[in-house]
């Protein structure tokens, strides 16, 4: 059953998880992701992995929100299962030319969307 969801809403949860990464705070993000993205990729490794694929591009320049997007997906793992929503926004960066920040949401049992993971590209 899908829920309903507030667009906007989560173009701004979404920009306020990408501005963690911008200002360094990757591990607070980690802190309120979900249980699966946690198992998937330690603290530790979520956090130098952001920080090397964004150091080379320099400080965001300008970054437009483009689709949102959610899907569902069917699971063997109850963790993994679900509705999942992701905001995508094109960013250009001081040192490099515009790039894809993808971030996606998990809808948790408690009926909360949590972080699920951010991918540049």
């Amino acid at each position: 059953m899908a829920q309903d969801v507030n667009p906007s809403e989560m173009v701004r949860a979404a920009l306020q998880a990408i501005q963690l990464v911008d200002q360094n705070r990757a591990a607070e993000l980690w802190d309120g992701a979900t249980p699966a993205a946690r198992k998937r990729l330690g603290r530790a490794e979520f956090v130098n992995q952001l920080a090397q694929q964004r150091a080379p591009l320099g400080a965001p320049q300008q970054r437009t929100w483009i689709s949102i997007n959610r899907q569902m997906v069917t699971d063997a793992d109850v963790e993994l299962a679900g509705q999942y929503l992701s905001v995508e926004y094109e960013t250009r960066f001081a040192g490099a030319a515009s790039k894809r920040e993808l971030v996606s949401f998990h809808l948790e049992r408690d009926g909360v969307w949590r972080f699920s993971g951010y991918v540049l590209r």
